[in-house]
């Protein structure tokens, strides 16, 4: 590959929601640029970015893939993005890296929940965004309600630059209103024959031109000026305006075609090398000094300092460990040493590579903007940041989604504990949007994901690098323990042993804390029938009840213990003698108290199409959740609900179902609140029943 200077390179994304044809445009997109002699089809498995056995199996990507090629005087590095909510993660790695989003738009269904969440994360993180309205060939396509559905959504900034002739079956011809010609594609070649726009779509030609000319104006006063002075703008200006305009994200180009009979490719790779923003365009990037908050600035250029970002870690049996890595400024060269600003330590930079899917291409520098990938360092993880010894600075991290579904696993073979949490380690390092905790509340291990299916994949990999398989359970509900009702008790504590004896009595007294005040201790005793030096003991006792409560074993909160008389022995009295009295009295009291469970209620906010508002409302009903409000994002409905946490069991899965893949959500934990009697018993009941089975 020739040498590319960092402004003739463009990073590109496609993105979008799921099944929209992602991977079969950048499978066309590959092709027009020269990169495969053929085009590989996603149903059998041939595609260049969809690899992994998972994905050939599945027909659908879950890993971002790195891809390039070379189109005209442009190097274009792509990711091929997966599109499905489970892999949010892959999508927020990526937009960490990219210069332009490409959302790949369904020509049947438009804007769906995924392209809303995709852009606003884009939004949120200063990338420009286009729209592809890909499969143009579909009978039911309509290129109109797609654009109306965009202008609906995101406003006059959704900005048409072609439109379709003959969209459905047999679709062949885009009008570009930027080179105002006809482009027609035959035989999947992806460059068009240009030809002059027919008479009967010249009126359309002219006033959509018309549109994106004052678009363009808008983005600059100079332009401003002269478009009202001319009412036009020359091809000059109106390029200067158009990548203003995508720089900034007033102005989202919407283009067209059909990946699976490659018609249009060659017109979106014109569009992305003219107007779309180089890797230099935004100047600077702003990171820390390592160690500190204060912020630091690195100019983009080759000349300046090294400064990368490794965006996402690749282990694969056919690739081994690869670090992908965007440089900003500087070059990164094999042989060199640098700087990991988050380890504070020194890495040695081996082969660096030039991927196309699972195919590599060595090459030994990687200049200011460009993507590649390093032969995985010692101790560099996703999200760490590479950079000159002499001037080092750190990127902040890839903030990656709160997972929405959880499972407990626990291994099937004895002995197999410390493989797992290696395997999980090293799947961590590769997708950092799961998690695996060890609950020392609940004494299972929690893996948590964006989605059954994200958790499926992951203990698949499991299984299928490190041979060990697990079996899932439900996770338990953290359940809290407290009182809604004052009561005492006094408990003696006597022990002889034919040595030394132990004797405690301690009289206690229990009342209720509000909500979220946690555990309280006091001691009112006058007349020092206990002396000060056991208080402590008492309330040492206390604590152990705490943590594995009398009524079912979960957590004690927002109780209050008044320790206000009890009785000691001169010799037999002692601190574990008041431990126990302490424990067991409180444990009388407690139960004494009417003591309740509470349940952890989740804030739930669930994104749906409206015409799936009513379906969604009534299952989140059923699931004891209370609706606390509605807000209408254009053809989407935001659902606020409060929602018991031992309901969400699987709602992600559910909601999926509800709304054909439509529907994503997120959830925090707000507060805790008293069960419905009948759940509180069904679940005091199967505690008592464990705690029997474990004896």
């Amino acid at each position: 590959m020739k040498d590319f200077a960092s402004e003739m390179i463009r990073n590109i994304g496609l993105l979008g929601h799921g099944s929209t044809g992602k991977t079969s445009l950048a499978e066309a997109l590959l092709f027009t640029m020269g990169g495969v002699n053929r085009i590989g089809k996603v149903d059998d498995g041939s595609t260049v970015s969809d690899y992994h056995p998972d994905e050939i199996g599945r027909k659908f990507s879950i890993g971002t893939s790195l891809l390039h090629g070379e189109w005209k005087e442009w190097k274009i590095n792509m990711l091929d993005v997966p599109g499905y909510s489970d892999f949010i993660g892959e999508a927020r790695g990526g937009l960490r890296i990219l210069d332009l989003a490409v959302l790949v738009l369904n020509g049947v269904e438009g804007v769906e929940v995924g392209t809303e969440q995709i852009y606003e994360s884009a939004e949120k993180g200063g990338v420009p965004c286009m729209f592809f309205v890909n499969r143009l060939d579909n009978e039911h396509a309509d290129f109109d309600k797609v654009l109306n559905m965009a202008k609906e959504r995101y406003g006059t900034k959704a900005v048409p630059v072609q439109f379709p002739v003959n969209q459905g079956l047999g679709f062949s011809k885009i009008v570009d209103v930027v080179k105002m010609k006809l482009l027609t594609y035959e035989g999947g070649k992806g460059k068009a024959t240009l030809s002059d726009i027919p008479a009967d779509l010249q009126g359309k030609a002219e006033e959509l031109r018309s549109q994106l000319v004052e678009s363009a104006a808008e983005n600059d006063e100079a332009l401003m000026e002269a478009y009202f002075d001319n009412e036009t703008l020359t091809d000059a200006q109106l390029k200067t305006g158009l990548r203003k305009g995508i720089l900034s994200g007033s102005l989202i180009p919407v283009l067209c075609g059909s990946a699976e009979l490659n018609a249009g490719s060659g017109a979106l790779l014109d569009f992305i090398g003219e107007f779309c923003p180089t890797p230099l365009d935004k100047g600077i990037i702003t990171g820390t000094v390592p160690g500190k908050d204060d912020k630091k600035e690195r100019i983009l250029a080759v000349d300046q300092p090294l400064c990368a970002f490794v965006f996402k870690t690749v282990s694969e049996a056919h690739v081994g460990e690869l670090s992908l890595v965007r440089v900003y400024s500087g070059q990164l060269q094999s042989g060199a040493e640098v700087q990991n600003s988050n380890q504070d330590r020194s890495e040695k930079i081996g082969q660096i590579y030039l991927m196309n899917g699972k195919n590599r291409t060595e090459t030994g520098v990687l200049k200011a903007g460009d993507l590649g990938a390093l032969v995985k360092l010692k101790k560099t993880s996703t999200g760490h940041t590479l950079c000159d010894k002499s001037d080092p600075i750190q990127l902040a991290p890839i903030a990656f989604p709160d997972p929405v579904i959880s499972v407990a696993v626990t291994p099937k073979s004895r002995g197999d504990e410390e493989k797992i949490s290696t395997g999980f380690h090293v799947l961590h390092d590769e997708d950092p949007s799961f998690r695996v905790v060890i609950d020392p509340e609940l004494k299972q291990m929690i893996l948590s994901g964006q989605g059954d299916l994200h958790l499926a994949v992951i203990i698949g990999r499991l299984k299928e690098k490190y041979g060990v398989e697990v079996t899932e359970e439900r996770p338990k509900i953290p359940y809290r323990e407290t009182i809604t009702a004052k009561a005492d008790d006094k408990y003696r504590h006597k022990k002889q042993t034919g040595g030394a004896g132990q004797f405690a009595e301690v009289w206690m007294r229990v009342e209720p804390q509000p909500r979220g005040e946690g555990f309280a201790f006091e001691n009112v005793i006058k007349g020092g029938s206990i002396s000060a030096v056991f208080i402590p003991s008492i309330e040492k006792g206390i604590k152990h009840v705490l943590v594995e409560g009398p009524l079912a074993g979960y957590n004690v909160v927002d109780v209050k213990a008044i320790v206000y008389d009890g009785k000691e022995h001169p010799v037999d009295s002692k601190d574990i003698a008041f431990q126990s009295a302490g424990r067991e009295v409180f444990k009388s009291a407690f139960l004494k108290a009417r003591p309740i469970l509470l349940e952890p209620i989740y804030d739930i906010e669930v994104k749906v199409p409206e015409e799936a508002m009513g379906d969604v409302m009534g299952d989140l009903s059923s699931r004891r959740g209370k609706i606390m409000g509605m807000e209408t994002m254009g053809h989407f409905q935001i659902i606020k609900a409060k929602v018991p946490l031992a309901e969400l069991d699987q709602y992600a899965t559910t909601l999926r179902s509800i709304t054909s893949g439509r529907g994503i959500y997120k959830r925090s934990l707000s507060h805790y609140d008293p069960m419905p009697k009948e759940s509180e018993a069904k679940v005091i009941a199967d505690a008592h029943k464990t705690k029997e089975e474990d004896k």
